[in-house]
């Protein structure tokens, strides 16, 4: 078989990839979708999706109650949409204080009712509740549950509302009672809730010969320092950001080794640390549960090579902008510290193993444009493949194998 057959039969497998993933869209939690010609209300205790509330399919797991006195309530933001009914029974304020996520959401549904019923507005019966109203547990108690009901109470519309509020975004809806409807969103630190994001923008990377980038200006083309699965220091290729978010803030975990590198990556991202004290072997943990005392890798300029140095310390830092790079290698050094470029997923084979599309189309395109480089800034948002991952890890993998802040193979 020749070279250009070859070429055509690997391409026409990558267009039939890229146009089946596009056709399946995004999955729950990544804006909002067209409704559909008709809707179909939700029976009396039907919830969707048709899991327990708090399972990884859909809002997740309960992370602790948020008190006027934690540090975490901060996480609340009131909201002051007008064309929305706050009952507020307890006179504070309360029913109007939810996570950003779950404002979202609100505010989309608002709209969806007034186009739905002229005239008729969403009234919100109970937020965020701080006095022990609900049961033990209840996501309301972390202003990420909202129970609502239309301006004029009409329990005929309960059904179609349940609806739209699946509509709107919501990871979980449930026809409650005969009074309300109650709905739910992931935790904003959830990988899914906010589709990820790993290295902060003034992160640095290493280019072949030398010169330094901010991870957040790599362009395809680029030649990268990364590690191959010996661990030997290589350049490869940048491919593409899978996730790219230049606005929102994060809160990140800062590594710290003895020697004063610091690399700063998110809670559910993949670092590599030594294996066994007289072993050069890596294993690949969650950056949250990196310890002082760990070795991670660090590149030394003198021998060239990934030498590895004990973690100082470790601390938390809130900082703007996230950026997921996927290498050929599936690794990268970031600000001197190796790092995986996947997340979530505690094995980096197998995330390594679900990318392998994206590393075939590259090597597709990079034969057919070997003499053209596209600099094209790459926009924000999630790339679609890393969605289609997202429901297949809803499906396939145990939860013990998924970062609790979230579920998906793509970098965090």
């Amino acid at each position: 078989m020749s070279l250009w057959t070859r070429i055509a039969l690997v391409s026409l497998v990558c267009l039939s990839l890229a146009s089946s993933g596009m056709g399946c869209g995004p999955g729950r939690g990544y804006g909002r979708r067209r409704h559909p010609k008709k809707l179909t209300p939700l029976a009396y205790k039907q919830f969707i999706p048709n899991v327990a509330e708090k399972t990884l399919g859909a809002s997740g797991r309960y992370e602790g109650k948020i008190t006027r006195n934690s540090e975490r309530f901060k996480e609340l933001t009131p909201n002051y949409n007008t064309d929305i009914i706050f009952k507020d029974e307890e006179n504070t304020g309360a029913d109007r204080l939810m996570t950003q996520r779950c404002k979202d959401k609100l505010n989309s549904l608002a709209i969806s009712v007034m186009n739905q019923w002229p005239g008729v507005k969403l009234r919100v019966t109970e937020g965020w509740d701080e006095d022990g109203h609900h049961f033990e547990e209840s996501l309301h108690y972390e202003g990420r549950a909202v129970d609502i009901t239309t301006s004029d109470r009409d329990k005929s519309k309960y059904g179609t509302l349940s609806r739209l509020a699946v509509e709107a975004g919501f990871d979980w809806v449930y026809y409650e009672s005969k009074a309300h409807i109650h709905c739910s969103v992931k935790a904003e630190n959830s990988v899914a809730a906010k589709s990820g994001g790993c290295f902060p923008g003034s992160s640095t990377i290493t280019l072949q010969g030398g010169s330094k980038k901010l991870v957040k200006d790599l362009q395809p083309g680029d030649k990268v320092l990364a590690a191959d699965h010996e661990g030997r220091p290589v350049y490869t290729d940048f491919m593409m950001f899978i996730d790219r978010d230049s606005a929102t803030r994060r809160l990140f975990y800062v590594i710290e080794t003895l020697a004063g590198e610091k690399i700063t990556l998110t809670a559910a991202h993949l670092l590599f640390v030594r294996h066994n004290s007289t072993l050069d072997r890596m294993s690949a943990i969650f950056a949250s549960q990196a310890r002082p005392g760990q070795e991670v890798f660090v590149f030394d300029q003198d021998s060239r090579r990934l030498q590895p140095a004990g973690v100082k310390r470790i601390y938390t830092q809130e900082l703007q902008g996230s950026f997921a790079p996927v290498t050929a290698q599936g690794t990268i050094v970031v600000d001197e510290v190796l790092a995986s470029c996947y997340a979530v997923i505690e094995d980096h084979d197998l995330a390594h193993w679900a990318l392998a599309p994206v590393r075939l189309a590259h090597w597709v395109s990079s034969l057919f444009f070997r003499s053209q480089r596209d600099v094209s800034a790459q926009q924000d948002g999630v790339h679609w493949y890393s969605k289609i991952l997202y429901q297949l890890g809803t499906w396939l993998l145990d939860s013990h194998s998924i970062h609790p802040l979230g579920m998906s193979v793509y970098p965090s």
